[in-house]
């Protein structure tokens, strides 16, 4: 399946430089669907237009949505990017172009893929880096580790082409995973069980269920799977239901 089952996300762009640079280094790499979240930059802003050098059907073709979930929903595969590690949030799954980016490679010879690009002055925020299942950091030097948006797109497009290229001759890959939307809506389901489990709760409960996710997620469960942990939860909801204790005794403990 061609590399262009990658989609490249920008979330809540506002300079339109980085657009139409983005847009060419796609046209580069062999990337063709661009999905803006939320843009407070213009794609088709005179100087998008300028930088994106051949890119311009890229850039014409965007596709503007108002949520991450809304740009990911049938993707199998969502990867972001962050300067920051570290944290509940950002511990987990993090790594190097090189190391995560071939996770893309063999996703989309079967189904679409997305790479995630946060705002310009932020990057993606706690909420954005918990829908993805794996997150890029790029290692640059400490006393400047900000990268430009562009300059940050220009090295993980190019490492995921290189990753591409070694993939392409590799053997059919196995069954297919479940697209975003649904193992989003079985997150929704399992969150609510475990709660009313008392499984989480406090000021916890949203980094335990950051990092359910994840491992959940990096199994790449299929749709048969995804099916099976709703299951789990109407189970665990119906458990919970029907065997809660009493709050008399709950206060005696």
């Amino acid at each position: 399946m061609p590399l262009h089952d990658c989609r490249v996300v920008l979330v809540q762009t506002r300079i339109a430089g980085n657009l139409g640079a983005t847009a060419r280094i796609m046209r580069n790499m062999g990337l063709t669907q661009l999905v803006l979240v939320a843009p407070e930059a213009d794609p088709l802003d005179r100087e998008a237009c300028r930088l994106s050098t051949h890119g311009e059907h890229i850039l014409r073709q965007a596709r503007q949505v108002a949520t991450l979930e809304e740009a990911v929903a049938d993707c199998t595969l969502v990867v972001g990017t962050s300067a920051r590690i570290g944290g509940p949030f950002r511990r987990q799954s993090v790594g190097l172009p090189a190391e995560i980016l071939p996770h893309i490679a063999e996703t989309v010879r079967t189904a679409p893929a997305a790479l995630v690009f946060g705002p310009e002055p932020t990057g993606l925020s706690n909420e954005d880096v918990t829908r993805c299942h794996y997150l890029i950091h790029i290692p640059a030097d400490e006393s400047y580790p900000a990268l430009n948006l562009a300059q940050a797109v220009t090295i993980c497009t190019y490492e995921l082409r290189l990753a591409w290229l070694r993939t392409s001759e590799s053997p059919a890959p196995g069954p297919p995973t479940a697209p975003f939307a649904d193992q989003d809506r079985m997150f929704s389901h399992l969150r609510t069980a475990l709660e009313e489990m008392h499984f989480l709760y406090g000021t916890n409960a949203d980094s335990l269920m950051h990092a359910l996710r994840h491992l959940i997620g990096r199994a790449r469960p299929t749709p048969m799977e995804v099916d099976l942990l709703f299951g789990l939860a109407r189970q665990l909801r119906w458990y919970a239901a029907n065997h809660s204790r009493p709050s008399s005794a709950m206060k005696k403990e």
